[in-house]
């Protein structure tokens, strides 16, 4: 029996990077063999096992052959006989492929040090083509070494824009895709996961309502960057950048799905976008089956977020529905999330990423404003049911409209000083 770590804490630890999780792998044993030592199987058909103390991974060495759709249509074969190049080279990515052994020696066949130094993502072998999964995860890959300067091999690429037009990529459960989804919008480019599947043709496949967005313009007067597909991948750098959770990002991803339905006729305006996109967005969540507190975002977000951007003019009973939209008194932490994704909206656009956005302290002001109204003096009144929330509804918009005009009075006194001063 031989064991060898493998897989990504090879590859971080060449890379100088944090190792998060170890995996080996077994050259030379059965799965009898395993047991007898005390490791646990982690599945009746996987020759997968927990190591009884450390609890990591230890799979057989072992290979793999194409026998149905998608990314579990494979039979495996494991044997003491299978090799660790052979275990290795049924692996995606060169970099992916390296081994360790207990002496520190390095095992590496296919030449991932030589595309780690290069900063290349490259497949091994045609067979790369037969697991539509990996069009996902290197396209994650992508969005993750991004910083590093980590190019897809064009080769490679290819490769993925064949998988694309398959027809394998339909054969992935939601389940599976939304898991490399949602891990890759986390990563420090999730703009760049985006991109590459829009380059690869996959995106058409998978997210085809977020591809109809490029070559769609925008008013170059609110959009430098006119087209609304570059602008929702800066949206997402933002999101990176400022380190925003998965709902946010997923929100962002969806907020302007709507523009894809406009009439070319009526470019560069899209009236009604936020209309039009909510149907969109919730095939989408259905499909993917995302969780909900993302599915709620991303509705909300489609929906209101030009409300936000528009929310120094708003009337103090506008404000007011939109708290009560969002949930605010019993999900505040879903309204920060819902400013977060206005704030990345309004700086993801070219040279303006660094712009003033007092609508965001101008909401949250406002919310703290309402949410401080109590029901308690209401309820002493002998109030109850309908009548209780129609005069805590009237209490909140009073001391909204008592907030938005103090704030106005304080602008013009400052107006005022200034002229003053100019004077």
């Amino acid at each position: 029996m031989q064991i060898y770590q493998v897989g990504g804490a090879v590859r971080d630890r060449l890379l100088n990077r944090p190792v998060h999780e170890v995996d080996w792998v077994v050259v030379g044993a059965t799965a009898e063999e395993m047991l007898a030592r005390g490791f646990r199987p982690v599945g009746a058909d996987f020759p997968v096992f927990l190591h009884p103390q450390t609890g990591e991974e230890y799979a057989l060495a072992r290979t793999e052959r194409k026998s149905g759709h998608g990314y579990g249509g494979f039979t495996f074969f494991a044997s003491p006989e299978v090799t660790l190049e052979e275990d290795l080279q049924r692996r995606d990515l060169t970099i992916n492929a390296i081994a360790e052994d207990a002496e520190g020696n390095l095992i590496d066949p296919y030449g991932g040090r030589r595309d780690l130094a290069a900063r290349l993502l490259r497949h091994i072998a045609p067979a790369f083509a037969e697991d539509p999964l990996r069009v996902l995860r290197v396209a994650r890959f992508a969005a993750r070494y991004a910083p590093l300067g980590f190019r897809i091999a064009p080769e490679t690429l290819a490769l993925m824009r064949q998988l694309a037009s398959s027809g394998e990529l339909q054969a992935l459960t939601a389940e599976r895709s939304w898991k490399e989804i949602s891990r890759a919008l986390m990563e420090p480019r999730p703009d760049v996961f985006i991109q590459v599947l829009q380059e690869c043709a996959a995106l058409q496949v998978l997210l085809p309502e977020v591809a109809a967005l490029f070559g769609v313009p925008q008013p170059a007067a609110h959009h430098p960057e006119i087209d609304t597909g570059l602008h929702v991948l800066a949206v997402l750098r933002q999101c990176a950048e400022h380190e925003q959770p998965l709902s946010v990002r997923w929100a962002c991803l969806l907020h302007d799905v709507g523009k894809g339905l406009t009439n070319p006729a009526e470019w560069p305006q899209h009236r009604g976008h936020e209309q039009k996109g909510l149907p969109l967005v919730r095939a989408i969540n259905q499909r993917c089956k995302v969780p909900r507190d993302c599915q709620e975002l991303a509705l909300l977000a489609c929906q209101y977020h030009t409300h936000g951007h528009r929310a120094l003019e708003l009337k103090a009973s506008t404000l007011l529905e939109l708290l009560q939209k969002i949930d605010v008194y019993r999900r505040p932490e879903r309204f920060a999330e819902f400013v977060a994704t206005c704030t990345m909206d309004a700086r993801g656009r070219t040279g303006l990423e660094q712009c003033a956005y007092p609508q965001a302290d101008h909401l949250l002001a406002v919310a703290a404003c309402a949410r401080a109204v109590s029901a308690q003096p209401l309820l002493a009144q002998g109030l109850q049911g309908l009548e209780l929330g129609a005069a805590l509804n009237r209490s909140r918009l009073k001391a909204i409209t008592l907030f938005l005009h103090d704030q106005r009075r304080g602008a013009a006194t400052a107006l005022a000083a200034q002229s003053r001063t100019d004077g």
